[in-house]
């Protein structure tokens, strides 16, 4: 199938790019074919994000989403920023970016299952539940598009009896907006090096609940964040509980993914700081509805690659545009993917662009307020290098005394070589899970609605088998069963045997938190048959 652009990955910066694709191609009385593939069994069913949401980005791509129904239903209203300690909540000002007047509270599912219908209406062609799992290049080396895996490969590498050959989806230019540590950008930052002379990624494992809440309790337009308690002072990380329409509380946690502790487990974190006496009141008499975990981009400006190569562009946040101090990333997404479709269309407008890199893409981008905004903001995340308080401290006169103009630029880190050995570290005691608000991984993977065919290889490979016992294990204490947010790795010990390591990759929630911490990056996450993982109703 050939198209003028496909777009793998139906997100907000994916579908803003196809919607602004057509609305330029229409302007113009030209025709411009856009294809969008998407891993999950339907628009959204991946997505996962806090999300309150700030519309610059989605008023520019349309002035009137109020008439056509776009789902920001909960204005933000007021603002809380805690300090926890284990028994006191200390409320500090909340910092400039952490404001969210003029703002929406909302589920960033549904946006996107609305962004479709609209990238629908206008001729774009959509296909969930096809994973592209291969990136096609021509004679020449240039991106030409991108395959979809293969359907009924069974466990032992053998086309089953419901084998279906996977498609080859052939563009004049290729925009890859996979989220967070996509799996086919991967490849393409070491073809092209993309990340030559640029600071490594840093990221966050982020872990979401929603509940429906006693009414009694709901405020709609809440807007809570936290920092401190359960984390100690030395780990970056933190809370957030928004309230929604409908009784509905979105609640999360947010956990550095540089932190030092093998034995710390982001998971636990989340559920201990649920039963804060300041924060378990909100969940009393409510009912937990969905669990979902995602990673995210944390390191900003200094750790975005080059953006181009020829045939195709990197756009949202699998280039990392989340503005980590706002806590948002979704409205810098979509503006990156139309500022690159903006350059696509130019692109096509002056050349056959064929095999060509997008060349006013980076340009146009950086004079945009997107870069702005990241630039004045890109020394906070890396000030956490000093702790909690020295984070802080340093934020405050970044923000305050600087306005995010200091003539230096902290560098980055890449996470996985930040764990100290599990003999060197204080063990954490966890509780028990209560079953009111606090709960184990299995029950909660359960009701993320996850779900892959089983019958399938594993999505979730190790370059040397022997490394999570000699290494892992050995030194750090096996941490994948802990960073992992859904119960896929575990040590088995059986009689009379060796410690070996299970991979249960039917409960994998696509976090890519494992092919990010991994102390000697050992495991690689590729993408299983399309439609396979989490289902997320409202998230």
């Amino acid at each position: 199938m050939e198209y003028d652009v496909v777009i793998v990955g139906a997100g907000p910066s994916g579908l803003a790019a196809a919607i602004r694709l057509k609305q330029l191609a229409a302007a113009a009385a030209t025709d411009c074919s856009v294809c969008v593939l998407e891993k999950g069994s339907e628009v959204g069913a991946h997505i996962l994000s806090g999300a309150v949401l700030e519309p610059r980005a989605l008023e520019e791509l349309f002035p009137d989403w109020k008439a056509r129904g776009a789902p920001l239903l909960t204005p933000a209203g007021e603002d809380r920023f805690l300090f926890l300690t284990r028994n006191a909540a200390l409320r500090l000002p909340t910092p400039p970016q952490m404001r969210n007047h003029g703002n929406y509270i909302v589920s960033l599912g549904n946006v996107c299952r609305w962004l479709a219908d609209q990238a629908e209406e206008l001729g774009v062609e959509i296909y969930p539940g096809f994973a592209a799992a291969e990136v096609l290049y021509d004679e020449q080396g240039s991106v030409c598009g991108v395959a979809t895996g293969d359907l009924g490969i069974g466990r032992d590498g053998a086309p089953a009896s419901r084998f279906q050959r996977g498609m080859e989806l052939r563009a004049r230019q290729t925009l890859f907006a996979e989220g967070c540590r996509g799996s086919l950008t991967q490849m393409l930052f070491e073809r092209f090096d993309l990340r030559q002379g640029v600071d490594p990624q840093s990221y966050g494992i982020g872990i979401k609940e929603l509940w429906e809440i006693d009414p009694a309790r709901h405020q709609p337009g809440l807007v809570v964040h936290s920092i401190g308690w359960p984390l100690d002072l030395a780990t970056y990380g933190g809370s957030f509980l928004y309230h929604l329409e409908n009784n509905q509380v979105a609640t999360g946690f947010v956990v550095g993914l540089d932190y030092r502790n093998p034995h710390l487990s982001p998971f636990e974190e989340f559920q201990r700081f649920k039963t804060h006496p300041a924060i378990r009141g909100c969940f009393q008499g409510g009912r937990r509805v969905a669990y979902g975990a995602r990673a995210l981009s944390e390191g900003g400006l200094q750790s975005i690659p080059k953006l181009t190569f020829p045939g195709g562009a990197l756009i949202g946040d699998t280039a990392g545009f989340l503005n980590t101090p706002k806590i948002k990333g979704n409205h810098t997404a979509m503006k990156s993917g139309m500022v690159a479709a903006e350059a696509c269309f130019e692109h096509f407008q002056a050349a056959d662009g064929a095999g060509n890199e997008i060349a006013t893409y980076s340009p146009r981008l950086r004079a945009s307020w997107l870069w702005q905004e990241l630039f004045e903001v890109r020394n906070i995340r890396p000030g956490f290098r000093w702790g909690l308080l020295g984070g802080v401290l340093h934020a405050a006169v970044d923000t305050y005394l600087l306005r995010g103009r200091a003539p230096w630029t902290l560098r980055q880190h890449a996470d996985h070589t930040q764990l100290r050995r599990a003999a060197d570290s204080p063990r954490i005691d966890y509780p028990k899970p209560d079953g009111k608000v606090s709960f184990d991984r299995l029950s909660s993977v359960f009701i993320s609605n996850t779900n892959h065919e089983e019958d399938q290889p594993a999505h979730l490979t190790l370059k040397d088998p022997a490394v999570p016992i000699a290494i892992n294990l050995a030194l750090f204490d096996a941490p994948e069963q802990r960073y992992c947010p859904a119960g896929v790795y575990e040590i088995v010990r059986d009689p009379g045997s060796e410690p070996r390591l299970q991979i249960n990759a039917q409960n994998c929630v696509h976090c890519k938190t494992c092919d990010i911490k991994d102390p000697t990056q050992n495991i690689r996450w590729v993408v299983p048959e399309g439609g396979g993982g989490p289902n997320y109703p409202n998230m």
